[in-house]
């Protein structure tokens, strides 16, 4: 599964707001948004992603 998959199934599960979510994983609201517009994050910001997605259970 994609990581942008993810993240939407998180945001979906939790109810989080996307902007929410990029500024608490990575201090950019427009994380969501841009990588639905496909940006493609750097090798850093997807290891935070992950992270933070893995601490949460996801």
């Amino acid at each position: 599964m994609s990581l942008l998959l993810r993240m939407e199934r998180f945001l979906r599960e939790t109810a989080m707001p996307p902007t929410r979510f990029g500024r608490i994983v990575v201090n950019d609201p427009r994380l969501v948004h841009d990588m639905r517009l496909g940006r493609e994050p750097r090798a850093r910001t997807i290891a935070r992603i992950e992270a933070y997605l893995a601490k949460a259970g996801r």
